[in-house]
């Protein structure tokens, strides 16, 4: 790449875009944290809410910014895409979580930041993969149903056979639910590292 490559590169992403999304998803759960605390306290489920839906948002946000502008371009690169794609799917996942951690400190045995960074991770993971099969501008609807399914038919009571499919509503520290949201983290990144977003008209991919 050229030395304006990188630039380049962001505006056919439209990263910044993307970055202002994910600097509000974290003012969001900043103030979903601060309205619970004065309002609800930090007692049992109450911060519930804020735990699933500020890393869904921040994960629609990452899983849309991964449709290129450029299909044709990327399609006869030189070089293979799969590092660009790989840096810029962690390099959003890390600034994600640091913002949502900032967002949210403390209280890890209830929902707290281990949580929020937990969700972001399964639910990017969720958007990547979605991303490489529907389409990156389609890849919210997937990890929004996914988590709005989750929300409402998850048990009250954490652990069990519910720490794998309702890992999203799991208290920071529930070991099950890690697994599931690092293991859908690696399998959504390799396999849009991998393939790339898929393009919006039928041909061959990257």
């Amino acid at each position: 790449m050229t030395h304006n490559g990188p630039a380049l590169y962001a505006r056919s992403r439209a990263l910044p875009l993307t970055l202002a999304t994910l600097a509000a998803a974290a003012a969001l759960a900043a103030w979903g944290a601060y309205w619970v605390q004065e309002h609800l306290g930090y007692g049992g489920n109450a911060r519930i809410p804020v735990v699933v839906l500020a890393p869904l948002l921040a994960a629609s946000a990452i899983g849309t910014g991964l449709h290129s502008h450029s299909d044709d371009l990327d399609r006869t690169a030189a070089r293979p895409w799969w590092p660009r794609r790989t840096v810029q799917l962690l390099a959003l996942t890390a600034l994600s979580a640091g913002l949502l951690a900032l967002a949210v400190p403390g209280h890890p045995e209830r929902y707290g930041a281990p949580a929020l960074v937990r969700n972001l991770l399964g639910d990017t993971g969720l958007a990547a993969a979605s991303a490489a099969l529907v389409g990156a501008r389609l890849s919210w609807l997937p990890v929004t149903v996914y988590g709005s399914a989750v929300y409402l038919a998850a048990p009250r009571e954490p652990g069990g056979a519910s720490a794998v499919w309702a890992w999203p509503m799991q208290p920071g520290p529930q070991g099950a639910a890690w697994a599931v949201a690092v293991g859908l983290f690696a399998v959504g990144g390799v396999l849009y590292a991998s393939r790339g977003a898929r393009p919006e008209e039928s041909g061959p991919r990257a």
